[in-house]
């Protein structure tokens, strides 16, 4: 079995960069990750901006449960220089649906676009015909 394709496997670690504290901690660092562009949904429906998220993010002042942990992460290139990656947040026994946008720039890989959805079901609880984890396994589509 072959790895994620080079894109979605940037994006991936520039996901998992982004849950780091010390990225987090740092306008440095975030701003190596983080699209010029960058906009969030966050949790609670609240639309953010790049600044705002960085300064929230620097200042220990963003909202949200703490440190994160992620599972199911999932991959697919949608386009040239664009990949969407989804999976799944802990932090506190509060739960969200994640779903990021990454472009490809002359910086490399950079988050574009973050939604979040609470949710409280673990994957096993989910109904039937639903998925924990939505979307076509990491890599290129088929068809």
């Amino acid at each position: 079995m072959t790895g994620p394709a080079p894109g979605v496997a940037a994006a991936i670690e520039g996901e998992l960069r982004l849950l780091d504290p010390l990225v987090r901690a740092s306008a440095d660092l975030l701003d190596q990750v983080l699209h010029p562009d960058y906009r969030e949904v966050d949790t609670t429906g609240r639309h953010w901006e790049r600044d705002t998220i960085i300064d929230l993010l620097v200042s220990g002042r963003a909202p949200g449960p703490g440190r994160l942990t992620a599972s199911l992460m999932r991959g697919v290139h949608l386009a040239d220089g664009l990949v969407h990656l989804t999976f799944d947040t802990e932090a506190r026994n509060k739960r969200a649906h994640r779903s990021s946008l990454w472009r490809l720039t002359r910086a490399g890989w950079l988050l574009y676009y973050h939604q979040a959805t609470p949710f409280d079901a673990a994957p096993s609880e989910v109904s039937p015909g639903a998925s924990a984890a939505p979307g076509p396994p990491t890599g290129r589509p088929s068809g």
